[in-house]
């Protein structure tokens, strides 16, 4: 069976327990209960109690929506209160707040997550990931990158980062793992600009994106689908490929071989699937 590959995770806080249906009703491929930045530290222990209580309250995810819960990081104190959560009924899988190390990853699975997503948010962690996305349990990778930026002193947002993308894209297919997903857009009235941010990522070789609103979702949805213009192009080089019957043939000036016939023909899967 082929494996679902979300493109939208909306962050939700954990304090927040009024918003978690509305969360789940925002068109997301997935919902995450954060327990970590999005919460005071004074609120957590409530945060945690909500989310229990909300989940015992649900006798199935909300609208058939996989649930995360994001708990904080290992050098916190609210990871040890975090962790025993990891096997909560309804809890799809755990994302890791500041991963670095593969047995910190393995330890949040031992404890009954069934899936981790770790972030890359730190120098540390970064320099990890390649063990990190081969740890039994590791869905996909999530980059951190606010934190990331904060953490390596980098003022800039894109082609400062470039670098650091493209390694988190190959060592997640070196693992045999999903794509990465990207990072927050801070602005949630800027959809030109959340528009920018995610063809970027998609373009980058990244397959998802973090949300911090429900505004932001529909856009995100919608940018990581083949466009228009995509289709087409896909269309016309499958159209030529099975007319040339093995021969060569050129579609809009340039050879078509056989590398270029499979990405058509996966842009064409990805359309269909999501129509």
């Amino acid at each position: 069976m082929e494996q679902t590959v979300h493109k939208t995770y909306l962050f939700v806080p954990g304090n927040r327990p009024d918003r978690f249906d509305k969360a789940c009703a925002a068109g997301a491929d997935a919902v995450i209960l954060d327990l970590e930045d999005a919460v005071p530290e004074s609120d957590k222990p409530a945060a945690r109690r909500a989310v229990e209580s909300w989940l015992a309250s649900c006798s199935q995810d909300p609208g058939g929506i996989p649930l995360l819960l994001r708990i904080n990081a290992t050098d916190s104190k609210g990871y040890l209160e975090d962790l025993p959560l990891s096997a909560l009924p309804g809890i799809a899988g755990i994302m890791l707040s500041k991963a670095e190390l593969p047995e910190t990853v393995a330890e949040v699975r031992r404890a009954g997550a069934p899936l981790v997503i770790p972030l890359i948010e730190t120098a540390r962690g970064f320099a990890n990931a390649q063990d990190i996305a081969a740890v039994p349990g590791v869905q996909r990778l999530a980059f951190g990158s606010i934190d990331f930026r904060k953490d390596l002193y980098i003022s800039g947002k894109y082609e400062e980062l470039a670098y650091f993308r493209s390694h988190l894209v190959l060592v997640s297919r070196l693992a045999g793992i999903l794509p990465p997903i990207d990072g927050v857009t801070l602005s949630i009235s800027d959809a030109k600009l959340l528009r920018e941010e995610t063809r970027r990522a998609r373009r980058s070789g990244f397959g998802a994106k973090l949300c911090i609103h429900p505004a932001q979702v529909g856009v995100v949805n919608e940018e990581f689908l083949p466009s228009a213009e995509e289709v087409s192009w896909a269309q016309r080089v499958v159209a030529a490929a099975e007319a040339a019957h093995g021969r060569a043939v050129a579609v809009d000036g340039e050879m078509v071989d056989r590398p270029v016939v499979l990405a058509a023909r996966e842009i064409l899967r990805k359309a269909r699937k999501d129509a």
